[in-house]
């Protein structure tokens, strides 16, 4: 390995260290070899996710991600190799050959970041999710064993479709904020909330019963993931994040409508503990 992917490893580390902590962990806990690849992927990961956090109105956004998407498809200016992490993430996809259109159709995918609009229904919810944090397990089982990857992708999709709801109600004070509504149209239509209600905490009744059947979203989810299983020792690392899953829904469960004002994100401690003893027990 040269000194110059060297800097570009220890740089994605060094990003992922403070955008992400979870998936940091998970790279920490991967074998050395995978670590670097990894964290470019995660570090490219947390920063199409957060680009509604940077900037104040969508056509910023959108420049940005359009940044991305040209990086990814060779027509990104000549100065763009300058980024480490753009280097590490080209290095990362040419050395695995990560399949180009999932990435681009990750980036695709967190447009609707950008806006205000709504979460249409449930399958809309699923269909993002799959382009982003299924994805992105399915992408890292690719780079962990390859060849066992094709076996774990069935868990891999509905993981991640858990891994959303639980990050949307980890989320829900933070979007609700920003006049977000990520949780499904029908969904809320069902247990009486309207968005308005959602966004101003006006009926705290709906609001409680619309987590209640988001938590049973997630957890429907993570039971088919578990059931699907298949994933190998060597891909464990790349679920290591969704082992958080089951702790968060039990808290939203709990806190009802608080959900939509209290920060639930377990302690860093805790989270530690959740995904060590995943990488030997397994995630689920």
């Amino acid at each position: 390995m040269t000194d110059k992917r060297q800097e570009n490893d220890a740089h994605c580390l060094t990003v992922l260290r403070d955008t992400d902590r979870d998936r940091y962990l998970a790279c920490l806990l991967a074998p050395a070899e995978k670590r670097g690849a990894l964290a470019a992927l995660y570090a490219f990961n947390a920063e199409i996710a957060r680009v509604r956090d940077l900037v104040r109105e969508a056509l910023p956004g959108e420049i940005r991600l359009q940044w991305w998407r040209d990086l990814l498809e060779g027509s990104a200016d000549g100065d763009a190799m300058a980024n480490p992490l753009a280097a590490g993430l080209l290095a990362c996809v040419e050395e695995h050959r990560l399949p180009v259109a999932v990435l681009t159709d990750m980036i695709e995918a967190r447009i609707f970041d950008v806006y205000n609009d709504p979460m249409e229904s449930r399958s809309a919810l699923e269909g993002y999710a799959g382009e982003t944090a299924s994805a992105l397990i399915q992408l890292a089982s690719l780079i962990l064993d390859p060849q066992n990857a094709p076996q774990s992708a069935e868990a891999a999709g509905h993981a991640g479709v858990a891994q959303t709801v639980a990050g949307t109600l980890l989320m829900l004070p933070i979007h609700r904020r920003r006049g977000q509504v990520y949780l499904p149209a029908d969904l809320m239509a069902a247990t009486g909330l309207t968005p308005e209600a959602l966004l101003g905490g006006s009926d705290r009744q709906a609001a409680a019963r619309a987590v209640e059947a988001f938590v049973g979203l997630g957890r429907e989810h993570l039971a088919k993931a578990r059931a699907a299983n298949g994933i190998s020792a060597a891909n464990r690392p790349a679920f290591l994040p969704v082992a958080l899953v089951p702790h968060v829904l039990r808290a939203a469960e709990k806190a009802g409508a608080d959900t939509l004002e209290r920060a639930l994100q377990p302690a860093q401690w805790r989270r530690q503990w959740w995904m060590w003893r995943a990488l030997s027990r397994g995630p689920f």
